[in-house]
């Protein structure tokens, strides 16, 4: 076979061979213009093209705001409980991190001195000791507390004021309440906790024993009720006043076995007589009437006739 009819191609085959050669070159090119036409390709030298961090053009001279890997931090005052995502970043501090001061702030947190700042969960030694000569906490967050001396020295170790009382500076008086001068007195059965604490040698500890005593009896009907209380100071008593007439009393015939145990001056044998009694003898009409039972005492029955009805 002569060679030239080797490669002798017809008119199709000729077709579509240009066809096929002219397609290879165009998915070349194609290829070519993609791949130079990323975000990272640039044409001139590196001074004069343009950086791109977290989607945002910055041009030359421009400081990177966003936490790009190898990135700088920036150190200047802050305040943690101001400052936003935006400069949170900026110090260095991750996403993460800065989620957390959000949740911590949004749930009422609040940082009242820099130290507080170094319990940022994730937060390092190096971090905190780099950030903290930049922490500046606003004068709004302190306690309002600090706004009045305390002036404790104006009154002696019992409470009682000393007699530089009219020269004492200004007070917290919810944390230390002006103590009451002899002669002044406190109602016992409606007096809160707050009040209650001006009674010399009277803290919160007592004023909040007191307040659950009361309660549970239904008020008092004498001051020497509050030497039940351990420790309870018995000068304390000049202090008080009692309106008998503020007690809540019990209807004895009325009251299941429960409900009997739960006063203070009732105890299980004595609740268990009382329904026994108005089972056998129907209703009780005087605490007399009890008066032979072996669960209760004179003194008993004495205490409890403040608190009962029929």
């Amino acid at each position: 076979m002569p060679l030239g009819d080797f490669f002798y191609f017809t008119k199709s085959d000729r077709i579509a061979t240009i066809f096929i050669v002219s397609l290879v070159i165009i998915l070349a090119v194609t290829s070519y213009f993609v791949v130079c036409s990323g975000d990272d390709f640039f044409v001139g030298t590196p001074a004069d093209s343009t950086a791109v961090a977290g989607g945002k053009a910055l041009g030359a001279g421009e400081k990177e705001y966003y936490n790009v890997e190898g990135r700088k931090a920036e150190l200047f005052p802050f305040d943690p409980n101001t400052a936003d995502s935006t400069q949170l970043l900026r110090l260095g501090l991750s996403e993460w991190m800065v989620r957390n001061i959000y949740r911590y702030r949004a749930s009422g947190g609040v940082y009242r001195e820099p130290k507080d700042f170094a319990r940022l969960y994730g937060l390092t030694v190096k971090q905190y000791r780099a950030l903290e000569p930049y922490i500046r906490i606003s004068a709004d967050y302190r306690p309002a507390s600090e706004l009045y001396a305390d002036d404790r020295s104006a009154y002696d170790r019992h409470g009682s004021p000393s007699a530089e009382y009219n020269d004492a500076p200004p007070r917290d008086t919810l944390k230390f309440p002006r103590k009451l001068r002899p002669g002044e007195t406190v109602p016992l059965n409606t007096s809160d906790t707050t009040l209650l604490k001006r009674v010399p040698g009277i803290g919160s500890g007592y004023a909040i024993a007191i307040v659950r005593k009361r309660e549970r009896l239904g008020g008092f009907y004498s001051a020497r009720q509050l030497l039940e209380i351990d420790g309870l100071p018995e000068q304390a008593l000049q202090y008080v006043s009692v309106d008998e007439g503020a007690v809540t009393k019990l209807n004895i015939n009325k009251l299941s076995f429960s409900k009997l145990r739960q006063h203070p001056y009732i105890n299980y044998y004595q609740a268990r007589d009382i329904v026994d009694y108005r089972r056998l003898r129907g209703d009780i009409k005087s605490l007399r009437d009890l008066r032979l039972l072996k669960s209760f005492t004179p003194a008993d029955i004495e205490r409890l006739s403040h608190y009962v009805t029929y």
